[in-house]
C-alpha cells in the first residue's frame, strides 16, 4: 500500500471515530435544560427549555436556588419543546445556580446551569471617527517622505524593465 493511501485512510479512519464518539454526546444535551441567556444580571428575564417531557409536555421548573421560586413549562410550537420563564430577583448575588425541572408525565428530572454576574453583557461598540493608522497615506502629512517612496518606487521599476529587456535580448543575468 502506497504512503498517501496510508494517510489518506488513517485520516478517514479517525475522522470517522470521532463523528461516532461525539454524536451521542449531542444527542444527549438536546435533552437537558436549555437556560437562554446562560449569564444573567440580578432582576434579568431569564427563559428555560427542555425536550425532556416529550410532544405536548408539561413540566414544574424550580429557580429557588436563585430566590425566583417555581414556574411553569408550557409545550410550545418548537419541535416538542416545553418552555418556560422567570424573573431572577435584584437581591440575587453573583454565582452559578442549578435550575430544575420535573415533568409532569413520567417525573423525569432535568437541570441547567445559571450564571448570576454584576456586570451585564454589553452591546458591541460601533466606531466611530477616523482609524489612528500611523504616517498617513500617500498625501500624508510629510511631503518629503511622500517624494521618497515615489523616488524609490521609479528606480525598482526601472530596474525592473532593465532586467527584463537583457533577458530577453539573451545577455543574461
Amino acid at each position: 500500500m502506497r504512503p498517501t493511501t496510508r494517510l489518506l485512510t488513517g485520516s478517514a479512519l479517525a475522522v470517522a471515530t470521532a463523528g461516532l464518539v461525539c454524536a451521542p454526546a449531542y444527542a444527549g444535551d438536546r435533552d437537558g435544560l436549555e437556560v437562554f441567556p446562560s449569564s444573567v444580571v440580578p432582576g434579568g428575564q431569564v427563559t428555560v427549555n427542555t425536550a425532556a417531557c416529550g410532544d405536548g409536555g408539561t413540566a414544574a421548573g424550580d429557580a429557588s436556588a436563585v430566590g425566583a421560586g417555581a414556574f411553569t413549562l408550557a409545550p410550545s410550537t418548537h419541535e416538542g419543546d416545553a418552555i418556560g420563564q422567570f424573573r431572577v430577583p435584584p437581591s440575587a448575588q453573583p454565582g452559578t445556580y442549578e435550575i430544575v425541572a420535573t415533568c409532569a408525565e413520567g417525573g423525569r428530572r432535568v437541570t441547567g446551569d445559571l450564571v448570576v454576574t454584576l456586570t451585564s453583557q454589553r452591546q458591541p461598540v460601533h466606531p466611530r471617527g477616523s482609524v489612528k493608522t500611523g504616517v498617513g497615506g500617500a498625501l500624508g502629512p510629510d511631503p518629503v517622505q511622500t517624494a521618497a517612496g515615489v523616488a524609490a518606487l521609479a528606480v525598482a521599476a526601472a530596474g525592473g524593465t532593465w532586467l527584463l529587456h537583457r533577458r530577453a535580448r539573451g545577455d543574461g543575468i
